[in-house]
């Protein structure tokens, strides 16, 4: 029996390209990188990022709600909105208990932890925020949208690294075949621009070190490329069982046919050189949609700029597809967001069948030798897909891969 997809009914955005759907796949088909000097950033080894522009979360939601937010939470609720809308649903009118909430969150509030322990360290006791811990888990991205949206089924937070936003909605899709909900709004949300994750990173060596040239260092699948650039943003799906879909005379956007997750168990950052991990996660996932490689006509890698994953990616699609189908990393232009990724990465997917209008990958100029891919440059290229994947690796060895169909 093949196992149901789930309806993509909704998108909602926040982008280092601007607040919403529009904005942002207005930046990713532009292939314009977003990458910049960050002031908040001055005087680290590495100092620019991939900001969200104009985000007035005062404006967007309330000044009391947001004032009580985190900078995570607040894109995630933004993203929620515009999704629900999106999906021409009323909160106020649905039955709450058959709405799920799954929110990927990979490092949450590393800053505001950073701030109180501050603090605590300088003997101010008194002065940390009572909203600390409720500012920052990682959950409240989940928790904060079913208390605005009054979603009371299963709500919670999954977290593996950059793979986050991805499990999340692979996780929602398994709730609906299971029967737990009828609606799941799910994504991811992060921001990893602050000063203790820059130097976290590039502790690591993960960053790109070209603060000469900010513009120029996110370069997935180039022969130049030397790490990835911080970024923050969120993306929200709202996911429906097809029938209930149909039953309210919904649009659907896309389908999401299939998940598959894998565990490397290999080393705590380093994928193993032949990508094994990935490539069984990516089999696992065509499986689950009852597809082929040759169905695929798209994939959106996870196209870090790192040199070892880019590297374990091309050998993973390598050996999965006789032929890799053209091939787009959105990392070029926005940077990495890591619990955000999978999810902002799975909604550019969404587009992109309905559109059928492939983004390009910005940066790269000089495609490394080793990879036999066809990667996406320039500008948007037309292409006829029915089927794509989009892919999310993590630190833990975690993969995520999605299939999405046309609508």
């Amino acid at each position: 029996m093949t196992a149901e997809g789930a309806a993509i009914t909704g998108i909602g955005m926040v982008t280092p390209s601007g607040v919403g759907v529009q904005a942002s796949w207005a930046g990713i088909l532009s292939g314009k990188p977003t990458a910049e000097v960050d002031d908040e950033l001055a005087g680290l080894p590495v100092a620019f990022s991939c900001r969200v522009p104009d985000l007035d979360a005062c404006a967007r939601l309330t000044s009391r709600l947001a004032l009580r937010l985190d900078r995570f939470t607040q894109m995630a609720l933004i993203a929620a909105h515009e999704a629900v809308a999106d999906a021409g649903l009323n909160s106020e009118a649905w039955h709450g208990e058959r709405v799920a909430v799954v929110m990927g969150v990979g490092t949450a509030s590393f800053d505001r932890l950073e701030a109180e322990v501050m603090k605590l360290a300088s003997d101010q006791v008194r002065k940390i925020s009572p909203l600390m811990i409720p500012r920052s888990i990682p959950n409240m991205a989940s928790g904060e949208i079913s208390l605005a949206l009054k979603a009371r089924g299963p709500s919670f937070a999954t977290s593996t690294a950059c793979a986050s936003g991805a499990t999340a909605l692979g996780t929602a899709l398994l709730l609906l075949r299971a029967g737990a909900c009828d609606i799941a709004i799910a994504g991811g949300a992060e921001s990893v621009r602050n000063r203790i994750s820059a130097v976290g990173f590039s502790q690591l060596g993960a960053l790109s070190t070209r603060s000469g040239s900010p513009a120029a260092a996110s370069r997935p699948f180039d022969t130049g490329r030397d790490g990835f650039v911080l970024s923050e943003g969120a993306a929200v799906l709202v996911l429906e069982r097809p029938a209930h879909a149909r039953g309210r005379g919904a649009r659907t956007r896309a389908i999401l046919s299939g998940y598959g997750a894998t565990c490397d168990a290999h080393h705590p950052t380093a994928p193993p050189v032949d990508g094994r991990g990935a490539a069984a996660a990516l089999r696992m996932a065509l499986a689950d949609a009852s597809l082929t490689a040759d169905d695929i006509g798209h994939i959106n890698a996870h196209g870090t700029s790192t040199p070892l994953n880019d590297a374990a990616e091309c050998q993973a699609l390598q050996a999965v597809f006789p032929q890799p189908p053209p091939t787009t990393s959105n990392k070029g232009v926005w940077g990495h967001s890591i619990g955000a990724a999978g999810a902002i990465e799975a909604a550019v997917t969404a587009l992109t069948l309905e559109h059928q209008l492939l983004p390009p990958t910005a940066n790269h100029t000089q495609q490394d030798p080793a990879f036999d891919l066809d990667i996406v440059t320039g500008s948007g290229r037309h292409h006829q897909v029915r089927a794509a994947v989009s892919n999310s690796f993590g630190f833990g060895g975690h993969n995520a891969v999605l299939i999405l169909t046309v609508g």
